[in-house]
């Protein structure tokens, strides 16, 4: 048994390296060899499961290399006093070292490989996002921590994220970087916390030279998921470790946030990305005409087509780019020229849903504009009159250009109660027949909204 084991163990270290062998793979026992079935034991709960989601296949491999009769492999738990052969070693949770290559065990979620910098197109909602994470990525002295990015969907918030943990880990392999969503975090939490291995838990996302924490207001109202990030965050911050957040609003914004984490993450760079201006949209389109190039080697594109959609879709650009995408697959498809008059065909359902659909933050962002009022502001607690009536102004628009419900409209203003936003319309409603210059900023403002 020791003979088979030892061979499996050798092809084992040459296939995931020593590091990860040591942590992972040199603590289990194999048991006994049953009716073409090898038994594993592991010392604890975590261990087994961590072994059985990243190590099982390349296990059963290794024992078919040097036993040709085991065809199935059961992984379980054994207490290290129980566990057969030699002395097992004391159960403890396995420190993650630091990996030898970029696709290290830590639980980091896929990056899309789309995701990169050189891809990222650079306009003025999102330079100064872009210079940020670029300041991160390259490892140069970093003066703010945490660098927290936000803002609407389709901005480029998730773009940043993964182009940043991808250009660290091509450029310093030797550096841990851990990213994944704020669900994922609770998520993990939660499991440990159910099995009893939070000091695991701890171990690894507090052994990392860079977390990356996507959506944080996922956390928001989870007190026990708050409590382990807000500590995991001062120590990593203590360390001299970098943070990455993104979240769709400011920290301040957050409803349900404990003020404590909302206090640490306003301590670093604070960076709004904005919805793609009309230029920023064309330069998206082009890029993207450039990368079909090669897909579609020869289909052409009229001119003006670009300038249309670029106009036309402005809800967001992942909607700018999906449009784009079936456009090209349909003329591929059909054989024509994408023409004008093919990417109206085309993409009809698409134009009439820009059409008629504005979003609230559309109507928040032109709103405060317009009374010249900070966006935060407009969506955060103030009271003052000068910011108050402005909001109510919003809420009323929202409530008659979007199909959206109060209780919707509520929590996209800074998770107001539905009947916060009732009161503002109403209001606005008594004000419209009696206020010329509300009624003419109601009238301006639609029609803006609406071109």
């Amino acid at each position: 048994m020791e003979d088979i084991w030892g061979r499996a163990q050798e092809e084992l270290r040459k296939r995931i390296g020593a590091s990860n062998f040591t942590t992972w793979i040199e603590p289990l026992r194999l048991a006994k060899i049953e009716d073409g079935q090898a038994e594993i034991t592991c010392p604890t709960r975590f261990m087994c499961d961590w072994v059985k989601r990243h190590y099982a296949e390349n296990i059963l491999r290794g024992l078919k290399d040097a036993d040709g009769t085991v065809t199935r492999l059961n992984i379980k738990v054994v207490a290290a006093s129980a566990a057969p052969g030699k002395a097992a070693p004391r159960q403890s949770v396995p420190r993650v070292r630091k990996p030898a290559a970029p696709d290290s065990d830590l639980p980091t979620a896929p990056l899309d490989s789309r995701f990169t910098f050189e891809n990222f197109v650079v306009g003025k909602p999102n330079e100064l996002a872009h210079a940020a994470a670029r300041r991160v990525a390259d490892g140069g002295p970093v003066t703010f921590n945490p660098l927290f990015l936000y803002g609407g969907v389709g901005l480029g918030k998730t773009h940043l994220m993964h182009a940043i943990a991808r250009e660290i880990m091509t450029r310093r392999p030797d550096q841990k970087v851990l990213y994944l969503s704020a669900e994922q975090f609770m998520y993990r939490f939660i499991q440990a916390l159910r099995e009893r291995q939070t000091m695991g838990f701890k171990e690894i996302f507090r052994n990392v030279d860079v977390l990356m924490v996507d959506d944080v207001q996922f956390i928001a109202g989870k007190d026990s998921t708050q409590e382990e990030f807000f500590h995991t965050f001062n120590f990593l911050i203590d360390q001299g470790k970098q943070i990455v957040i993104s979240a769709d609003r400011a920290p301040g914004e957050i409803k349900d946030l404990e003020d404590r984490i909302k206090s640490r993450l306003q301590s670093g760079l604070i960076v709004d990305l904005h919805p793609a201006d009309y230029e920023l949209r064309l330069g998206i389109l082009q890029s993207k005409v450039d990368h079909y190039l090669t897909q579609y080697p020869g289909l052409q594109i009229a001119p003006g087509v670009l300038e249309f959609l670029a106009h036309r879709i402005t809800s967001n650009v992942r909607v700018l780019e999906g449009a784009l995408t079936r456009l090209y697959a349909f003329a591929s498809l059909v054989g024509r020229e994408i023409t004008l008059d093919l990417t109206q065909e085309c993409l009809a359902d698409i134009l009439r849903a820009s059409d008629r659909r504005v979003s609230i933050e559309d109507i928040q962002r032109r709103v405060a504009e317009h009374y010249n009022v900070r966006f935060a502001d407009l969506i955060g607690p103030k009271r003052v009159r000068a910011v108050a009536r402005p909001r109510q102004v919003a809420m009323y628009l929202a409530k008659q250009l979007t199909s959206r419900s109060l209780p919707e409209i509520g929590r996209r203003f800074g998770g107001r109660d539905h009947t916060t936003i009732m009161h503002g319309v109403r209001k606005v409603e008594e004000l419209r027949d009696n206020d010329r210059q509300l009624s003419e900023d109601l009238d301006l403002l639609s029609r803006l909204l609406q071109a």
